[in-house]
């Protein structure tokens, strides 16, 4: 069987641990699971969220009874994780799960958590609940567990009420206004929050007209099953089982492949994962239904962080120097551009990292001086999931829309 460069280097990857090298996990951190430690350049939220660790004298001095959904599988990891690194106000934390995974124990930085089985009287003594669980279980439950005065507040992240009008779906730090008051909080798709902390301040800048985007997204997208199927499949490959990877989770091999195909594909020729991305920055960014947002999503081999290419026609003239400048200044960005010094965003380096990077400014040759061309990536489980859902809580502690039981507004 013959290897490119490429398959060496990923079964040199694969293989160097049990060979007695060893790897950096920078160097792999895009292809192979690991233990990760994240990054934080800066609050994630600066308007309306205090820097880690610094929640005196605000309601993030209080702490919260917080529970967990899904805890078990790749974005609820991610979310224990992120609650772990911000230092979030936790009393009791709570994890349910089903007839499989209750009794089990999980160990946390808040101590020992016995996985119980879900019951929606349970979840709702929480003060906030996390569902990273299917869309078919927070339809069922979802409402149940957040309604009445007493209910807990769910931020649910699948795509159940992401389009529901009474129900606000929020990237905090562009619409953070819209959780007062409520006890419902959609999480937007992953790929949506990650563009949107680009386009955002630029927006509010140059005026998107309108926007085209590519997207090149890691298998972390499809959960741990996803993210197993891709090692697995190398793995076969690399070690001569097999030529072609078998795949159950993709709709074809991943492995040395790209998939121009991520859900199930629409009337008007697209998938549901791109008119997930137009619906969503439409209601997000308060934007025209007519917003025209044209999106193609492919799957390709990394193992986790999504990239994306967009073009965006504007009704102001652009300036590279001030769309850097405001990128720059922008909570929960870190702008990579030096391309002189080959650094710009890449799964690579964006896993592991709060902030999402965006990169490879230029006009557009399409739009000329109403036109701007850039690159983003982040990381799907923990910007475009995990830490955007925690986020959410933050802004409801802040706001008030989240209270320990038993406190009372005056």
């Amino acid at each position: 069987m013959k290897f490119s460069s490429v398959a060496a280097t990923a079964l040199f990857l694969l293989s160097a641990p049990a060979l007695g090298f060893s790897t950096s996990s920078r160097s792999v951190s895009s292809f192979l699971p690991q233990t990760r430690e994240i990054h934080r350049s800066r609050p994630s939220f600066t308007s309306a969220l205090p820097p880690k660790h610094s929640y005196a004298n605000t309601a993030m001095s209080m702490s919260y009874s917080v529970g967990i959904v899904g805890a078990t599988g790749a974005v609820g990891k991610e979310i224990v994780g992120v609650l772990e690194n911000r230092g979030f106000p936790v009393s009791d934390l709570r994890i349910f799960g089903s007839s499989r995974s209750a009794g089990k124990e999980v160990e946390t930085k808040f101590g020992k958590v016995n996985v119980e089985l879900f019951d929606v009287d349970s979840a709702r003594e929480c003060d906030v609940v996390f569902l990273a669980v299917s869309g078919d279980f927070a339809l069922e439950h979802a409402k149940k567990i957040s309604e009445g005065e007493d209910g807990a507040v769910v931020i649910d992240n699948s795509s159940a009420f992401r389009y529901e009008p009474d129900v606000p779906l929020c990237v905090p730090e562009i619409n953070a206004d819209a959780t007062k008051k409520t006890k419902l909080v959609a999480n937007p798709n992953c790929t949506t929050a990650i563009g949107l902390m680009a386009l955002w301040p630029l927006h509010k800048l140059f005026k998107v007209k309108r926007v085209i985007m590519s997207t090149y997204q890691a298998a972390s997208g499809a959960g741990q099953p996803g993210m197993d199927e891709l090692k697995e499949g190398t793995r076969a490959v690399l070690s001569g089982e097999r030529e072609v990877a078998e795949n159950k989770i993709f709709a074809h091999p991943l492995p040395f492949n790209v998939i121009p195909h991520i859900d199930k594909f629409q009337e008007n020729g697209y998938t549901k994962e791109e008119m997930k991305v137009t619906w969503e920055t439409r209601k997000i960014c308060s934007l025209p239904d007519d917003f025209p947002l044209s999106c193609t999503a492919v799957r390709i081999p990394t193992y986790r962080a999504h990239s994306e290419s967009i073009v965006i026609e504007t009704e102001l003239p652009v300036d590279v120097d001030a769309a850097r400048q405001a990128l720059e200044e922008a909570p929960g960005v870190k702008l990579v551009d030096d391309t002189a010094n080959d650094k710009y965003p890449m799964p690579l380096t964006a896993t592991g990292q709060e902030d999402v990077e965006v990169g490879r400014l230029r006009k557009s040759l399409v739009f000329g001086d109403y036109g701007l061309e850039f690159f983003v990536s982040g990381d799907q489980l923990l910007r475009g999931a995990a830490l955007n859902a925690v986020l959410v809580a933050e802004a409801m502690i802040e706001n008030e829309s989240i209270v320990a039981k038993g406190i009372v507004n005056a």
